[in-house]
Formats: C-alpha cells, structure tokens, sequence
C-alpha cells in the first residue's frame, strides 16, 4: 500500500526486546527515489541519540497500532555505529552499519535493494541474504573508501527537501509538502505539491523519475 511520510512520522518502533523509539524522519535516496533509512528518536533511552534503522530490517507493521517492528534488539541499536544525522552520511558509514547489522548494502546490486526490488525481510525476521557474486564485497569496499571524505549526495533528510520549489516548463506550481511510498519496496512513488500560491487549497501528486542505476 502507499503510505504518506508526514503520517509514518511518529510512528513507534518496537525491537524484539521492547520499544526503541519512535519515527522522526526519513533518508531519501534522489538517484532511486527510495527510502534508504528511518531516523528514530530514541528519547531519554540513549538521551536523545538519534539512530538510522533500515527497511532492510523491519518486521511486521501494525498500520492500525501505529507500530513497526524492528528485527533487532534493543543492544544492537545501543551498540549500533554513531552516525551524525545532521550531517552528509558518508558510503563509508552505510557499509560499517551493514556490516555491523548482517546485511548487504542496497547499492550492492542491479535492484533497487541490492540483488531484489525489496529489502530484506519486509514483513517478516530478518533472513540473511545469499552470499554476493566473488569480488561484489571488494568492489564496495573500494567504492566505500573512494567516498569516505564525503557525504553520499543523494542522501537527503525527507525534512529539508520539505518546502523545496517545483517548477513546471512554464513556471512554479508550488512547494514539496509530503512524499508517498510504496510500504514494500519504500520506493517514493509521488510527491505531494501544495499549490496554495497558484491553485488554492489543492494538492497534486507528481512521480519522480528516478536516474539510471549507473547515472554519475
């Protein structure tokens, strides 16, 4: 089904152990158009630590609850590698947190997670990936080393695109209010473009178009 980001924020996520937190905004990927990872605030149990959760590692969502399951103790994300939401998440940081977690880097394939057109255990326990073609895991490290000094510039905070300007071929229609995606394979099927200034009291949703997998 597809689902409205400004309504997935909030949402608590739950680890096998007990809650971990709740939703507090989202990664976008602007090659693929797909949510690569969930921020969670974790509040006062790790002091307001924000962490990164992938779909990769989600469980069963209870839509009704307003819960997602995270497969993945409440240790694991305590001892989870520190990463500066605030700032560019680096290729480098993304491979040290699937390793640290078990699983293959969604870059890591021909689909838009990997080897498949769905994370890992969408719905169900984590179950660990087939082992990668040989040589798959050294040409991510190298790729991993080559953006080590960089923030991954298609990662982008679903907060701060919020609010960016849409043109159309003859002029501006409006600003990006909200995303919707597909609750399987997280990809971000629309936008929501709040058209006040021009249409009043309307939304339109408008796909993005996502790059070629070996787009520079």
């Amino acid at each position: 089904m597809l689902r409205s980001t400004n309504d997935l924020r909030g949402y608590t996520l739950r680890a096998t152990d007990g809650e971990i937190g709740s939703v507090d905004e989202f990664l976008l990927d602007d090659e693929q158009w797909t949510i690569r990872y969930l921020v969670a605030n974790t509040g006062g149990w790790l002091t307001g630590r924000l962490v990164l959760i992938s779909p990769i590692v989600l469980g069963q969502a209870n839509w009704e609850a307003r819960t997602l399951a995270v497969a993945l103790t409440r240790a694991q994300i305590e001892q989870s590698p520190d990463i500066a939401t605030d700032q560019p998440v680096s290729r480098q940081r993304e491979a040290e947190l699937a390793q640290y977690y078990g699983y293959f880097p969604y870059w890591g394939g021909a689909g838009l997670w990997g080897a498949g057109m769905s994370p890992y255990a969408l719905g169900g326990p984590v179950v660990p990936p087939a082992a990668p073609p040989a040589g798959t895991a050294a040409t991510e490290r190298e790729l991993a080393s080559a953006q080590a000094a960089q923030g991954d510039q298609h990662l982008h905070s679903t907060r701060d695109v919020t609010g960016y300007h849409i043109r159309a071929r003859d002029g501006e229609i409006g600003h990006v209010d909200d995303f919707i995606v597909d609750d399987e394979t997280w990809a971000i099927r629309y936008m929501v473009i709040d058209t006040h200034n021009w249409w009043p009291g309307k939304h339109v949703l408008v796909a993005p178009r996502p790059l070629p997998r070996n787009a520079g």
